[in-house]
């Protein structure tokens, strides 16, 4: 479904944030995208949905595919009618427009009433607190209910693929834990998923497939339930905790064990 080839990005004349990242997302799949600030995670994110340019960035090598068609020189709603579709960090809701108005706004590009009105269903299945706070501000929400909102919003616009951007930053463990499960159920629900984080464990609890980039680079690559295992991944992004490190690969193998296609884990080496 996304392919992404050699990808090279820089902002303005000399900083550089992509140093020839490749990665694939399978139409059926969760992709966590681990590192650290400045990793290039975010960078990656403005690429594929188009909104690199509004940053001062540009593709300077390789390409970014989405169902076979090349998208990084697209606009971004070129991209969203595309079925790519983005959450940004910070969810960015709108604050003094109503929850109902902000998922309006999200649902613009529908075609039809009727894909709207299954959308928003959609939406308050996965989320009942925002059809009961339909008519509240949304600035006035917890942060993690403008989490909700924030994926909701995207939702409405029927994505095929889901891209989120720290989705978990700021918010109490129960809240996070709580946001994990939505990903599987909206994955499970046909929609395919990159998921950038920070948060190492519970990203690795929800996907399938995961890489790691360093400094703008892929440096580890492979199912989630191997990267769990790997020592680096353990030492850097798990905490150096068995017991963190050892709940996370047993969840990500049990998920792994209903997919196919399980690959083995990869190392690039700049």
């Amino acid at each position: 479904m996304l392919v992404v080839r050699n990808l090279q990005v820089r902002y303005g004349r000399s900083v550089a944030a992509l140093h020839g990242v490749d990665l694939q997302v399978a139409a059926d799949s969760v992709l966590a995208v681990l590192g650290s600030n400045g990793a290039g995670k975010s960078t990656l994110l403005r690429t594929i949905s188009g909104t690199l340019r509004l940053h001062r960035g540009s593709v300077v090598a390789g390409q970014v595919e989405f169902a076979g068609k090349r998208i990084d020189r697209l606009d971004p709603a070129e991209i969203v009618r595309l079925g790519v579709v983005g959450v940004p960090e910070g969810r960015q809701v709108f604050a003094r427009m109503s929850v109902e108005e902000n998922l309006r706004a999200g649902g613009i590009g529908a075609r039809t009433a009727e894909a709207r009105t299954a959308a928003r269903a959609r939406v308050h299945e996965l989320f009942p607190v925002l059809a009961e706070r339909a008519k509240q501000r949304a600035g006035l929400l917890s942060g993690g209910e403008q989490q909700m909102l924030a994926i909701g919003r995207a939702l409405m616009s029927a994505p095929k693929l889901l891209l989120l951007d720290e989705p978990s930053l700021g918010l109490a463990p129960k809240i996070v834990d709580r946001i994990g499960e939505i990903i599987r159920e909206i994955h499970a629900q046909g929609t395919a998923v990159v998921l950038v984080e920070q948060n190492a464990v519970m990203a690795l609890r929800v996907a399938d497939h995961a890489v790691v980039l360093e400094t703008g680079r892929t440096a580890l690559s492979g199912t989630a339930a191997d990267l769990s295992a790997s020592d680096d991944v353990q030492r850097l992004y798990l905490g150096g905790h068995a017991e963190s490190a050892a709940t996370a690969e047993a969840e990500a193998r049990g998920a792994a064990e209903q997919r196919a296609g399980v690959r083995g884990l990869s190392r690039w080496v700049a």
